[in-house]
This record gives structure tokens, C-alpha cells and sequence, in this order.
């Protein structure tokens, strides 16, 4: 099996739920509106990505979820500047969005997504990396190919579980992006995204899981009321703190603490 096809068990029938409070209909498509509207400008504009200012294009990006109905609390330090490796948990296509109000990144995407309305020009005429990630040959030329951007100093965004989860449970990050930080000695910022209701309880209204559509997944969150998107940025992993990508992928997971081998060293010492 490839290093970037990993699943989860996640299905909408299983782990969505149906009984959150809605917004009114008029308001979602209202919402849906100014989504489809704030999405083309961006794909106009991408043309210009290499002279529009970093912190216009977070803010875009913001506009883009606050569009949706989503209110937005990051919480943490600010992502370094030079190249960096930004991971995070993955739940719903608003991640991208989200860690591109952290920092604007090239995102590491499968192909399929090239072939999304809308989404999918938007993703390539933004530098996406497209990955074909039932290809296990491809993974090595896959793996360089993002060391070389990070050499270059671009930020990267990846989602290391390989797949959506709905928002209860998480995956373990999986290691062969991780490869590519250490080839290029750039630091990882860990982000850790989750939704909920206003009222503080998990939401998984956001979930793009197993057979959803995006059609679906979209309308879902444009519907939702009191929808609320928690970015938590953590401390960074600097370059030489791991000794192997499994060290660096398990320092990196949300909820995980890894201590530096030099510290393990010492203690054996």
C-alpha cells in the first residue's frame, strides 16, 4: 500500500450527525454565494499569488471561512518565516482555508482534487502539490519534490493521517511527508484544527468523510448555526530535534508530547 494511502473509518451515515441547530435557508444561500464569489476572485488573482502580501492572502482566507458561517479562534504562536512544513489533523475541506490563515502554504492535495468546480483551479493555479497517492512508485520523486520547495523557503501544508476524519477521533500521523522536512532540515509547525457548536460540544458538521460528496460536506456547513473553527497552533519542531521521519511524525501528532532524542540520550547517559 502507498505511504500516502492511508483510511480512516469514518462514513457520513455513521459519524455525522443530523441533529445540529441549521440556519435558515435564505442565510445558506447567502453564504454559498459569497463562498462561490470569494473562491473566484481568488482563482483571477492567482496569477499575482508571487506579489499579493502573505497577510492578504491569510486574511482572504479568513474571509473564506467567516463567509461559510464559521467563526475562527487561533490560538498559539505565530508560523515562522523560510521554509516550513505545516501539519495538522484533517476533518474537512475548511482545513485548508484554516491553515492558510495561519500561513498561506503550497498544499500537498491528491490529484482527484484538480477536477473539483471551482476548488480544484483554485488549488492549481495556487501551487498546489498534486500527489497520486495509490502510486507507490511515485513516492520518492513526490517526496523530493517537496523538500525542494522547502529548500526554496515556501511554506508546505499536508495532512499527514492520509484521510478525513469526522472530528471525534484522529489518526496517527503517518511519516513519508515528515521525510521531506528532514531532507530539506526546515522545521514542522503542528496545527491542530477542531469544530464545535457554540455551546463547546465536538460538531461534526464540517466532516468530509468516506463516500461524502463535497456538494454535501458544503452544504452542511453553510447550514450550520453557531458553527465555531479552533486552530490551535503548537509549539515548533525544529530541524535536527528528531533523529528519523517515525520520531518526527509522532512529535507532531495532536495530543502527543516527544521529547528530542538528545534528550533520551542524556537521560541514558
Amino acid at each position: 500500500m502507498s505511504g500516502w494511502l492511508p483510511g480512516a473509518p469514518c462514513t457520513p451515515a455513521a459519524c455525522v450527525a443530523s441533529t445540529e441547530p441549521a440556519a435558515a435557508l435564505p442565510r445558506a444561500v447567502l453564504r454559498l454565494a459569497a463562498l462561490a464569489a470569494l473562491v473566484s476572485a481568488g482563482i483571477v488573482l492567482c496569477p499575482l499569488r508571487g506579489r499579493i502580501p502573505a497577510h492578504w492572502v491569510a486574511r482572504w482566507c479568513r474571509a473564506i471561512v467567516r463567509a461559510a458561517g464559521v467563526r475562527l479562534r487561533i490560538s498559539g504562536t505565530a508560523a515562522p518565516t523560510g521554509g516550513l512544513l505545516l501539519v495538522a489533523n484533517h476533518v474537512s475541506w475548511l482545513d485548508v482555508p484554516l491553515l492558510a490563515a495561519v500561513r498561506p502554504a503550497r498544499v500537498l492535495a491528491k490529484a482527484e482534487v484538480r477536477r473539483w468546480p471551482l476548488a480544484g483551479p483554485l488549488a492549481a493555479r495556487g501551487g498546489a502539490l498534486f500527489i497520486e497517492r495509490d502510486r507507490l512508485r511515485a513516492l520518492p520523486g513526490t517526496v523530493a519534490r517537496i523538500a525542494g520547495a522547502l529548500r526554496a523557503g515556501a511554506a508546505v501544508a499536508a495532512f499527514p493521517e492520509g484521510s478525513t476524519w469526522c472530528g471525534r477521533g484522529q489518526g496517527r500521523f503517518h511519516r513519508a511527508v515528515f521525510q521531506a522536512a528532514l531532507d530539506a532540515g526546515v522545521p514542522v509547525q503542528p496545527v491542530t484544527i477542531r469544530y464545535r457548536r457554540a455551546g463547546g460540544a465536538t460538531s461534526t458538521a464540517p466532516a468530509f468523510v468516506g463516500e461524502d460528496t463535497l456538494a454535501a460536506s458544503l452544504w452542511r456547513v453553510v447550514r450550520a448555526r453557531g458553527l465555531v473553527a479552533e486552530v490551535a497552533v503548537r509549539p515548533v519542531v525544529p530541524p535536527g530535534s528528531h533523529r528519523d521521519r517515525r520520531a518526527l511524525a509522532r512529535a507532531a501528532e495532536p495530543g502527543r508530547t516527544v521529547e528530542p532524542y538528545w534528550t533520551h540520550a542524556a537521560l541514558v547517559a
